[in-house]
């Protein structure tokens, strides 16, 4: 009986996944017809993809958006890193801090006015001044008040404000430090000044404010501060006006301790606008703008770091020191005890 024939030899081939196959669910031999419009399996109805696909889609779409933002905020950060600020300021800041564990941060308003401004010129002089001491998952601020009577270095005693005038951030940091004692130290320097805090405010979408009375002002520029008790959505120029009143003729009863108020009101108004929905939406943006609208010695990754300390730190209180009277020129006056109870505030008793 003659042998069976020899049987045929035959190859075969596996197709190769696509790198997006397995999110589009083309696996197998039914991914291979539809890929190829090949006949379809008979009496098979056409899939739908499952809502675990569409999701995993969203969230890599989340995590490019977000990619990109981050990108854009750290170039733009090391363009600007030191940006404004002097040598000897940033020699003067003490190193050797981490915003894991705690850093502190000086936050200068500046009120040098824009060019096209028609307010009077004069030389620039501290707004406002904020101590921020950020760490993982905890922020404490200080706020001074600018009239507080202070010992500036090398000078008479006079309004602590006048520092940043007569020497810039270098003398306000000695200034700072002396006025709340030792155990306090300048780490980082962020600067604002009336040119660059509304393009902050701007770049976010505005902020949005809740009054309990109204506040009603003399002229910023030509142009006045008159807002009612309730809710009310910010640009850039109408949160600086805000933030700037100082005699609020709703209530002239206030003074600078209400002043200081309002503009913790408005850091805290951005901070809830950089966690909002609207942020992310413009969050590209946002990442661009930011850096260019401060001067700080901080880079990207220093930045980065405050920002997180402050998103999960919460809102937290601010301290603004109570004055115990008045000084020469309209300074006002605060006890040693308070500042001591400041400075331990901001360090946490370290």
């Amino acid at each position: 009986m003659a042998g069976s024939p020899p049987r045929p030899e035959y190859k075969v081939y596996r197709s190769r996944r696509g790198p997006f196959d397995r999110l589009r669910g083309l696996g197998g031999l039914e991914g291979l017809r539809r890929k190829r419009g090949g006949p379809k399996v008979p009496g098979r109805a056409r899939e739908h993809p499952p809502l675990r696909r569409i999701a995993k889609w969203i969230a890599l779409a989340v995590a490019v958006w977000i990619a990109l933002a981050l990108v854009l905020f750290f170039i733009s950060a090391q363009f600007e890193q030191g940006e404004g600020l002097s040598r000897a300021a940033e020699r003067n800041l003490e190193g050797g801090s981490s915003f894991l564990f705690g850093s502190t941060v000086l936050v200068i308003g500046s009120d040098q006015r824009p060019s096209t401004s028609t307010e009077e010129k004069s030389p620039p002089r501290a707004d406002s001044i904020i101590l921020l001491r950020g760490s993982l998952g905890e922020v404490r601020r200080v706020s001074i008040l600018r009239d507080s009577l202070a010992q500036i270095p090398g000078q008479s005693p006079q309004k602590i404000n006048a520092a940043y005038a007569i020497g810039g951030t270098d003398l306000l940091i000695d200034t700072v430090e002396d006025y709340l004692g030792g155990d306090v130290e300048v780490n980082h320097v962020i600067r604002l000044s009336f040119d660059d805090f509304p393009k902050l405010i701007d770049a976010l979408g505005g902020i949005s404010i809740t009054l309990e009375r109204c506040v009603r002002s003399q002229k910023f520029n030509g142009r006045r501060v008159n807002l009612k008790r309730g809710d009310h959505h910010l640009d850039g120029q109408e949160a600086l006006r805000f933030a700037r009143v100082r005699n609020n003729l709703c209530d002239p009863a206030e003074d600078d301790r209400d002043r200081a108020a309002r503009q913790q009101q408005v850091l805290s108004a951005i901070r809830s606008r950089f966690i909002s929905p609207g942020a992310f939406v413009r969050a590209p943006w946002i990442g661009w703008r930011v850096p260019q609208t401060i001067n700080t010695d901080l880079a990207g990754p220093g930045l980065s770091a405050l920002a997180f300390d402050v998103t999960t730190g919460g809102a937290g209180d601010t301290k603004v020191l109570e004055p115990a009277g008045f000084g020469p020129g309209g300074s006002v006056l605060v006890s040693e005890e308070e500042r001591a109870e400041a400075a331990e505030y901001l360090t946490g008793g370290e």
